[in-house]
This record gives structure tokens, sequence and C-alpha cells, in this order.
């Protein structure tokens, strides 16, 4: 299966050659190995981290300009996962979905991205001066989320729009949904330009055949992973896959030297090394234990009056072709609570901090660092819950409709950088936006930098508050006012 010994994790081994070394340090980080730490912090932390917190120098390479053991760490990644070349990020997925949009797009050119993306994505689209064509996601007025776009979406606004660039995809959702990402690969590449995949939550795939496919299988040209919201390296910690005759590796390296610092942590970079040769040795295994675990979990608490977590029967529905069952998303509209109001129970009441919660829903995220005994407390803790409040409220409201995207009359870069003034949202219709608004459920943009304001989105923002959903995008942080593009 892979051409490379996956047991070697080059960057940790030459990172413990120089602490074995005893090596003497008159580099930076000024701790110095530890020493220069605050007692109360190393005490807690312990001495290790330190010992191999250090700069760039020959042993241990260089993230920019890798020759040595980065070069190789990266290349055993490169073989695990399938790619023609890997990169770390320890910017996060983030980071490196910026390096991914800079990489294909610049200042003018069309990519298609779904309207329900990350902000990082959009921060890419501002950076690299393109132009978004937005397509709406399939949103399941059920659960209140947004799952994936529809191959016949991005057929048809690649046909409206010939001359775009690329397309940006997710894969799967925050919430474990994928979309059928290999005929979205057949159609792009017949346009001949190049499918980019935010496969943030899906570090995993690759690793288990019970899971949805990843996108390098399905044929994506290049991909941004965050392997620290899944498997085992430290936060930050994230990978950028190249499989594709459209993008080079070597502009790649160039942009991601732009976007990344100098001086990186060889700590998240040692994790990520690590990481890699356990999901190539061990995914398997450790993926299928976590699926059983997640399973038997779902079962449970779909056993629990009010509450209902969601699995394969959303399959089938536009946007839903495969799903990943490690993402457990728990719904207590039944029991006449908010999903809010639930993350809000489960943080203070039970000291159980879930992923995120939306109007209807909690999420929790499982992996193979589960237990048996964690989910048991999980469950024993909505047990409760329902005996509390069951058959005593009225069920959560109807999902509020999101409106029609507005008409885009700016660039988002020329909007973000224009000069702007500061107005009442509520008298701001037929102003150009210079900021974004969100809103959750389900984290779609309701405004991007540009676009004209409507009534439609100013009466939408007010039924959200009075809804007390989360509105946010906006400097100002109770989103009464709006920074709208100077006449």
């Amino acid at each position: 299966m892979y051409k490379m010994n996956q047991n070697e994790t080059p960057l940790f081994n030459a990172l413990m050659e120089y602490v074995n070394r005893e090596t003497l340090p008159f580099h930076v980080p000024g701790h110095k190995k530890g020493i220069g730490i605050d007692k109360d912090f190393k005490d807690f932390i312990g001495e290790n981290p330190f010992k191999i917190d250090v700069t760039v120098f020959k042993l241990v390479d260089s993230l920019h300009h890798p020759t040595g053991p980065i070069k190789k760490a990266q290349e055993l990644v490169a073989d695990a996962y399938g790619a023609d070349a890997s990169f770390f990020s320890i910017h996060g997925t983030s980071g490196a979905i910026q390096a991914m949009i800079l990489s294909v797009v610049k200042d003018g050119d069309k990519i298609l991205v779904p309207r329900n993306v990350h902000k990082s994505v959009t921060s890419g689209i501002i950076l690299s001066g393109a132009s978004p064509v937005f397509m709406e996601p399939e949103i399941d007025k059920k659960l209140g989320i947004a799952h994936g776009v529809t191959p016949e979406t991005v057929a048809k606004t690649l046909e409206e729009n010939p001359d775009a660039k690329a397309v940006l995809i997710i894969n799967p959702t925050y919430y474990g949904v994928a979309t059928d990402i290999k005929k979205i690969a057949d159609i792009v590449h017949s346009f001949d330009i190049p499918l980019i995949v935010d496969e943030a939550h899906g570090p995993h795939l690759a690793f288990s055949e019970k899971l949805p496919m990843s996108a390098l299988e399905a044929g994506a040209d290049i991909c941004a992973q965050s392997t620290h919201k899944i498997i085992g390296s430290l936060t930050q910690g994230s990978l950028l896959h190249v499989k594709s005759k459209y993008v080079d590796p070597k502009r790649v390296q160039q942009i991601m030297n732009l976007l990344q610092t100098t001086s990186p942590s060889y700590i998240l970079m040692a994790s990520l090394d690590c990481a890699r040769r356990q999901i190539a040795l061990e995914g398997k295994e450790l993926l299928n234990n976590a699926i059983e675990l997640c399973k038997y979990t779902r079962n449970e608490i779909n056993k629990i009056p009010g509450f209902y977590c969601f699995g394969d029967e959303v399959l089938g529905k536009p946007g839903s072709y495969s799903f990943d069952p490690t993402k457990l998303t728990i719904s207590s509209r039944e029991l006449g609570i908010t999903g809010f109001e639930l993350d809000m129970i489960l943080s203070e009441k039970y000291h159980i901090q879930m992923e995120l919660s939306d109007f209807y829903n909690v999420l929790a995220v499982g992996s193979f660092g589960d237990t048996k005994e964690g989910m048991d407390i999980l469950i024993s803790a909505l047990k409760e819950i329902s005996e509390e409040y069951y058959g005593k409220r009225e069920p959560v409201q109807d999902f509020l409709d999101i409106p029609t995207i507005p008409k885009k009359i700016l660039e988002p870069r020329e909007a973000f950088y224009s000069d702007k003034t500061s107005k009442l949202l509520k008298d701001s219709v037929g102003d150009i936006s210079g900021e974004f608004l969100l809103a959750y459920p389900p984290g779609i943009p309701v405004l991007c930098p540009g676009e004209i304001i409507t009534k439609e989105v100013i009466d939408y923002v007010h039924d959200l508050k009075r809804a007390n959903l989360y509105v946010q995008g906006t400097e100002d942080s109770t989103v009464k006012y709006i920074k709208i593009v100077s006449k």
C-alpha cells in the first residue's frame, strides 16, 4: 500500500537527536530549553516540550526551504495520503485554505464556492482579489443545518460561468455530511479547471472504508485538512495535499512561505509527523473502534425522549451522499430547548463541553480519543435533562428561511479595503456592506463585503435576534450597526 516506511518519524527523530546530544543553546527561543520559563507554567506543562521548542538550523531543517527531516516528513505524508506533494501548515487549516485559493486564482478570476463556506475561504478570496460566485447548499429545515452543494448545482453554475478558474467544495460538512464529491470532481474537470476542497473535517477519511470518500480519492486537485481536529496532532497542525495537473506544488510552497511564519513551532510539526505515522499504521483499527463507539452512543441517544441524533437516514436527500458516523449531532428541538441552552446546561451543570451548538443542535465530535466511559457520562447527562424538560415545553419554533443572496456591487476585496462608515443596520437598506454578517444556524453568510443590504436581510437579522440566535461578523458585537462602503 505504501511506498515508504510509514513507521519513520524523521522530524521527531531529529529533534530527539538534538535533545540527546544535550546541545547548549545559543539560539532562540529565549527560554533556552525551558530554563527561562515561568515556574508555574513549566510545573504544569513539564520540561520535555521546551527541549524540542527550537528554531531553524540544519539538524532540524527549515519549513520554508525543506531539504532534510521536514522534507522527508512531508514526503511520508504524501505517501500516506496518496498525494503528489503534501505540506505542513502550522497556521491551521485556515492558513492552508488561504494558500489553496491563492495557488489557483488571482485578482479578478472567478471562483465558485458554496455560500456556507468557512470565513477562511472568504479571507482567501479577499487576499487573492478573486471574484466569488456563490452556490447555494442544500438546507435541511428539520435539522436546521446546511448540507453539501449538489453536483447538479455545480454543473449549472459552471455552465452559467464558463470563465471560472476553479471550484471549491466542502467535504464533509462540520456535521459529517458529504456530497457526491467524485461526481463533482468529474464535472469540474470536464471544464478543464481544478477542484479545491475544504476538507477540514476529513483528515481521517482515507483510512477507513466505513467513511465517506476522501477528496484526493475522488479526484480533487488540492485539499486542506485539520489534522488536529480528528486525529492526533496538536491544535494548529494541519495538512495541505496536492495531486493535480493544474496545480504546481512549487507554487504552493511559495504561497505557503508567504503566509506562514519563518519561526514555526517544531512541537506542532513533530506532532504532525507522529500523527501521520499513527493514522497510517493504526488508523483503520482506531477508526473502526471510534465508529462503533459512536454508533453505540447514537443508538442510546435516540432512545431518550426528546432527543434525536441523525445517522444514515439523512442520506438520499439532496447534498447528502455519504455520512461520517463519528459526528454526533444531537437535536433537542422536541425537548423544547435550543441547542444553545443544551450546550450551556451540559457545560455548567455536567462539565461536558460540546464542539458547537446551534438553534436546534449540539455537536459532539467523536475520535479515537474517546472512551465508552466518557460516552456513557454524556448519555447519562442527556437522560437527566430529558427527565427535567420532556413534555414541559413546546418544541422549538420552525427554522427561519434564509434570505436570497443579495446582489454583488463590488468585489469582496474592493469593499473590504474601501473607505467605510458606520450606520444603524435598520437604516442601511440600499447601502453596500463593507463587512460580513453571519447567522447561526446554519452558519451561512447573510451578507458579504460588496453586497447590497436589503430589507429582507435586515428583517431576517431582526427575527434571528428575537429568537436569541447568534449573529456575528460585524465590528459591532451587538450587530446594531454595520460598516457600509462610503459613497
